[in-house]
């Protein structure tokens, strides 16, 4: 029977739910804040209260922390949050005694080494492994010998991860319990897939459940469905500025851990699979680690473990691959602090140039990194801006390229909507694509023909439908006309019906059917960019045919964005990963021959390997579907 002690707690199979209220990063940074978060779990009657322990300057490199910017676009975005609310070390003494008066016990995460040996300091009872250090096996390492039990959430890790994770643990004599979670912040209640806590159970250890969905009825249903842990986050107010809040549950909420069960349906899934939905796979990369060089190393030197460490973001080997890596010969010379990549494991991932599909083929870039794509001999580069790229220049280098910019989808932490009933957050919108479009223009002149501006219409909404579509589409015409659109191609992008922006559950209002589109580009001598991806989310959502709409679609299609797609939120997948059926696309498709992007979430990485991947996989699809034409 799977029980583990926390403190003087039994916590498994026939005992009573551990109920843990995650204060996490809900305090915003106040310790007045977080002691009254306290009392409020202990008057609720949960068993523990949960902080989460960081050294940003363990965990990120300096260039990060001095400048955000310099990383992914939703680096900018989390890392200035972590900044501000990291609690001193003193205030944790604060609130530990606090805990102690109010008969409830202390729990913290520990993402770093250094931290969770302050938290020993401190007398945890045992540890919690957030979702995104699942992977990271020298830090578990460090925790697992400690003597204490260890509390793992899974999230945003695939189910070969988690096994490599529990075989590790298992090998070393830990205790520990595994939560099933889905690391999207709300998760949507059809992507919790509840009953995969039965896969977990398979492992001979307490399973509980780690819920960051809107309400309460799922939570309450993970217990009757045998979770022996339930943490849930815990908040004063679900509007408070922050990246949890929106998934929190506030004081009456998590008082009522018992109604709503008329959501649970939603909710318990086929439980035989494990995916990541998008904003998993952006809160892997922000908050999961990669293995780096400690130091400097050189071309031939036998790597050792005093060479490697785990720092943030995950845009390098996992650090599962440590074992792999140790002894190897590094193949090239290696910076302090450079990822760890698959090459330097012996894999090398090439793409076939004598048999690549054929169009006007590239890659997404950034001021910062287009020179290492320029091997594969792309016939375009798309360069995706955030709202502070606007402000720099093009380095001014000449290519016989053709030029594509993607304009910024967010600046500050609003939403770009050209279609907002709002006409401050619309003018705001328009101004920011104007800045997209004059600084198109000013590197027009350093590459081949018309630059084409990809713009995203907007027309969102958080948790509920606007239902003014008409409105909406009427706004858009009016910021479109007022764009100068001079000496470029402007194109506007198809839409999912659930887009990932900073977590929340969004809903878009328009530019998602293909009949829509056709009649407002049509009416306004436009043309699109079309998203396979976003639009396979579309076709699922709404149940039309999606080869038949892209029919209907393509005589506007300047530009191409391919991905595959699955559910209602997998958008970005590996071509192959999704539910496309690629040889009929590309039958659908015909002899288009314009440029195009392999728009894999995060494809650049690793020298943009996933790019190449998919496009051998895309190409391999178009020559199949030659061959099969008459």
């Amino acid at each position: 029977m799977p029980v583990i002690n926390i403190g003087s707690r039994l916590v498994g199979d026939d005992q009573p739910t551990y109920v843990i209220a995650e204060i996490g990063v809900n305090h915003n940074g106040l310790l007045d804040l977080a002691l009254e978060l306290i009392d409020i779990a202990a008057d609720a009657g949960a068993d523990a209260v949960k902080f989460q322990k960081r050294s940003l300057d363990k965990l990120y490199s300096q260039k990060y922390l001095d400048n955000a910017n310099a990383g992914e676009k939703t680096l900018r975005y989390m890392l200035p949050i972590l900044q501000q609310v990291e609690l001193s070390e003193e205030a944790y003494y604060q609130i530990v005694e606090r805990c102690r008066l109010r008969h409830i016990t202390f729990l913290s995460s520990a993402f770093d080494i250094e931290s969770a040996d302050f938290l020993e300091t401190l007398g945890v009872p045992a540890y919690k492994v957030a979702s995104a250090d699942l992977t990271n096996l020298p830090l578990i390492d460090h925790l697992a010998a400690k003597g204490k039990p260890l509390i793992l959430s899974t999230g945003m890790s695939r189910m070969e991860e988690v096994e490599c994770t529990v075989r590790f643990l298992k090998e070393r004599g830990a205790e520990f319990a595994l939560l099933h979670c889905n690391s999207t912040y709300p998760a949507a209640f059809d992507d919790i897939n509840l009953r995969f806590m039965h896969q977990l159970r398979r492992f001979g250890v307490p399973v509980g459940y780690s819920g960051h969905e809107r309400g309460i009825a799922v939570t309450t249903v993970a217990s009757a469905l045998g979770a022996s842990i339930v943490e849930r986050h815990l908040t004063l107010d679900r509007t408070m500025d922050g990246p949890d809040h929106a998934a929190s549950l506030e004081p009456q909420g998590f008082k009522k851990l018992v109604r709503d069960i008329r959501q649970v349906a939603m909710a318990l899934g086929a439980g035989e699979e494990k995916f990541f939905s998008r904003g998993e796979i952006l809160n892997r990369e922000v908050l999961g680690k990669c293995l780096v060089a400690a130091r400097r190393i050189e071309a031939g030197e036998s790597i050792t473990s005093d060479m490697v460490a785990v720092k943030g973001p995950a845009l390098g080997l996992s650090p599962q691959r440590y074992p792999e890596l140790l002894g190897r010969a590094a193949q090239r010379s290696i910076d302090q602090d450079e990822p760890f990549l698959d090459r330097d494991l012996g894999v090398s991932i090439r793409l076939d140039l004598e048999h690549t599909l054929p169009m006007e083929y590239g890659f997404t870039v950034r001021f910062r990194d287009f020179d290492e794509l320029l091997q594969y001999d792309p016939r375009m580069l798309e360069f995706h801006f955030t709202d502070q790229d606007l402000d720099e220049h093009y380095p001014g280098r000449d290519f016989d390229l053709k030029l594509v910019v993607h304009a910024p989808e967010f600046w500050d932490r609003t939403l770009v909507d050209l279609c907002a009933l709002d006409q401050r957050h619309r003018q705001g919108s328009i101004d920011l694509m104007q800045k997209s479009i004059d600084l198109a223009r000013e590197m027009a002149p350093h590459f081949a023909g018309v630059p084409k501006v990809i713009v995203h219409p907007g027309a969102m909404s958080l948790d509920h439908p606007l239902g003014q579509r008409q409105a909406l589409y009427d706004n858009l015409r009016r910021s479109v006309d007022a764009l100068d659109v001079s000496g470029v191609e402007l194109l506007l992008e198809n839409l999912p019906p659930h887009p990932w922006y900073f977590g929340g559950q969004w809903l878009t209002n328009a530019f998602m059917d293909a009949y829509e589109i056709r009649d407002f580009i049509a009416s306004m001598g436009l043309n699109m960019c079309y998203d396979s991806s976003h639009h396979k989310l579309y076709c699922n959502w709404a149940h039309v045919d999606f080869y038949e709409q892209v029919r209907v679609l393509l005589p506007y299609v300047r530009h191409l964005h391919l991905s595959d797609g699955s559910g209602l939120d997998g958008e970005g997948l590996q071509i192959g990963e999704g539910n496309i059926d690629w040889v009929r696309f590309f039958r659908v498709l015909g002899d288009y021959r314009g440029t195009m992007i392999p728009e894999i979430w995060r494809g650049h990485q690793r020298q943009g390997e996933g790019f190449l991947i998919a496009m051998q996989r895309l190409s391999d699809a178009y020559f199949k579907a030659q061959a099969e034409q008459p």
